[in-house]
């Protein structure tokens, strides 16, 4: 398993405008093509705010990568794209390994 982690920094004052268009265009397409959503969050009052963090599990690297490419394809994932990339400011992405004595739950 791996477990793919991507922070934005969403541009101020925009951050409920895109949780509003991520919940009703992007999140539904991710969830039908990427599958197991694992962590879905938003930074509040402490640390650095305006970010959203999720995190989506994977059985592999290729796994993610022909689920990306499946998403990638998809024209309503362009379409959704169009709207909300004007609202972030910047996104960092990780790949995330579990640890040898760590045994994650089954999905």
């Amino acid at each position: 398993m791996i477990v793919d982690h991507r922070t934005y920094w969403v541009k101020p004052g925009k951050l409920a405008e895109y949780l509003k268009l991520y919940a009703a265009e992007g999140y539904p397409l991710q969830l039908k093509i990427l599958g197991n959503n694992i962590g879905w969050y938003t930074s509040h009052d402490i640390g650095p705010l305006n970010q959203v963090v999720h995190m989506w599990a994977y059985d592999s690297l290729a796994d993610r990568e022909a689920r990306r490419n499946k998403l990638a394809a998809e024209p309503a994932w362009q379409q959704f794209l169009e709207k909300a990339m004007p609202l972030l400011d910047r996104m960092e992405n990780k790949i995330l390994r579990p640890t040898a004595f760590f045994n994650p739950p089954k999905a």
